[in-house]
């Protein structure tokens, strides 16, 4: 599903009115209407009291809508409008006015303690507030409504984006409403994808408003999320070589779990010959735990990383698989890390590099830049500050922008990891992966996860699709470890052992999980 910016999203609206001929008093009808039946779907209406607090904007408007069906299904409904009525324009107004001819209660907002009474006595809040465009901070009589929403304890249903969540970024501007349900409209915006927006919206609901699927999935828009596709099926008639070799450079005398995770996920994941080329002293402790692995002894370093001597070797040995993954557990020693700067730069095949692999390339990031074949940068947030030479509360700000940048400047597919992980493309267009949770914020998580990327590979995905599915199953078999064990004491091994059952619940289950995003995004 295509997710847009708040722009685009304005862009689409236009587009809509002025060539297809949609006014705007239908969108924001069949807007009103989607919220209106997601209220009666989650929660009921006859009877019941609801409080909607509207803006004087175009979700005010929205709200207004709400208002009208709410009354009419025989819900006792008050509405307070936060700002001045004569500030209403266009079909937000003539929403207001249709309103105030039925008999609904409405006030115009003059005190916090009025509200309060209407919020103690009723069952569910409508936030209606502010629309996605908000660019400043919270402040004033807005601050105040939106923590009366928050410590009210009632089911909150947020139009559009809870109330303060900018709709670009997902952050908070000053405070934000943390909304049980939130209906966002023609598509989601990349605010309620991203955190800690997503975590604001509850459940998650979108509807297209009758735009037509030519006009929401246009190519101009470049982010979307990271649905699943279609796995290769597994031949009869195939062996080991049919599923891919891969070369993993990793591991030093202080790392012995990456390495492992690393080669091991990657036949875990389905993938064929997984060759793992460590220090000479670490193999045969590495051996005793993932025998399924071939290994390739290195000469090292005094201080037990992998040596500059192994590096004709290490070049030899790659022109011999399809895929090289470099960086796990390596380490910082200054000579292992311009073994991997200068292997960067001539090794032959698509290569991954990760952990201390990109730490390495980091101090002269030119050498991605010149190298011919694909590349795939695995960072989390304080690696992706060294790549980009920014500070990592920036990034966090501005992590699709800059991920644009950083992915075409580099020439490389970058995998920003984090909760709702990144997969930038070269070409400038963004994934956001809707699998995973808490729990796999673990040590070793990202060792798996670079495997996985490669078995994908050795199925016969593409790069590009390699690298969206190696971050999906890998997000999957983490969901199935926390469904079977909880989410705390999840283990970079538990993901692991997991990935079979996440390739096979990926086949057995494809449409399922492809129809509502993941049960992340449902349609309305």
């Amino acid at each position: 599903m295509k997710v847009s910016t708040v722009a685009e999203m304005r862009n689409l609206d236009k587009g809509a009115i002025e060539t297809f001929g949609i006014p705007d008093l239908i969108l924001m009808e069949n807007a009103g209407q989607a919220v209106y039946f997601v209220i009666n779907n989650e929660f009921g209406i006859e009877g019941k009291r609801f409080t909607i607090f509207c803006g004087v904007g175009n979700n005010g408007g929205d709200g207004f809508v709400v208002a009208r069906k709410l009354h009419s299904m025989g819900g006792q409904v008050k509405v307070f409008l936060l700002g001045d009525k004569g500030k209403l324009t266009g079909c937000a107004k003539d929403n207001f006015d249709m309103i105030s001819a039925l008999s609904i209660d409405i006030h115009e907002f003059s005190s916090l303690e009025q509200a309060q009474f209407s919020v103690s006595h009723s069952d569910a809040i409508v936030d209606a507030v502010f629309g996605t465009g908000l660019t400043r901070e919270v402040g004033g009589i807005y601050r105040e409504v939106i923590e009366l929403i928050n410590q009210s304890q009632k089911t909150v249903f947020s139009i559009d984006i809870p109330s303060g969540v900018n709709g670009d970024t997902g952050q908070v501007m000053g405070c934000a409403v943390r909304a049980d349900y939130t209906v966002t409209f023609g598509l989601p915006k990349r605010g309620n994808l991203l955190f800690p927006g997503f975590d604001l919206c509850g459940k998650l609901y979108v509807t297209h408003i009758s735009f037509p699927p030519s006009h929401y999935n246009a190519d101009t828009i470049r982010v979307e999320t990271n649905d699943p596709l279609p796995l290769p099926q597994r031949g009869k008639d195939t062996h080991k070589g049919s599923y891919g070799k891969v070369l993993f450079i990793a591991g030093s005398s202080n790392y012995l779990g990456a390495p492992y995770f690393s080669a091991l996920s990657f036949l875990k994941a389905g993938g064929g010959l997984s060759y793992l080329a460590s220090p000479e002293s670490i193999t045969n402790f590495l051996a005793t735990k993932g025998s399924e692995i071939v290994f390739v002894p290195q000469e090292q370093t005094d201080n037990g990383s992998l040596s500059l001597k192994a590096k004709n070797q290490l070049l030899e040995f790659s022109d011999t698989v399809d895929m090289v993954i470099m960086g796990p557990g390596l380490s910082l020693h200054e000579e292992t890390q311009q073994l991997v700067r200068e292997l960067a730069q001539e090794i032959k095949k698509p290569l991954v590099i990760d952990g201390d692999g990109i730490t390495a390339v980091s101090k002269d990031i030119g050498i991605i830049k010149k190298r011919k074949e694909q590349t795939i940068l695995s960072p989390h947030f304080g690696e992706m500050s060294r790549i980009i030479k920014t500070d990592i509360e920036k990034i966090q700000k501005n992590r699709i922008p800059l991920l644009f940048k950083a992915c075409k400047e580099l020439g490389a597919f970058i995998i920003l990891k984090g909760a709702h992980t990144l997969i930038g493309y070269p070409d400038e267009q963004v994934f956001i992966n809707m699998s995973g949770n808490p729990g796999m914020a673990t040590a070793g998580s990202g060792d798996v996860l670079v495997g996985t990327i490669a078995a994908m590979f050795g199925l016969g995905l593409s790069i590009e699709d390699s690298t969206r599915m190696g971050v999906f199953i890998h997000g999957l078999a983490g969901d199935l470890a926390m469904r079977d064990i909880g989410a705390d004491g999840i283990i970079a091994g538990d993901i692991m052992n997991y990935l079979p059952e996440a390739i096979r619940y990926c086949r057995e289950n494809f449409e399922d999980i492809s129809r509502n995003t993941y049960e992340s995004i449902y349609r309305v």
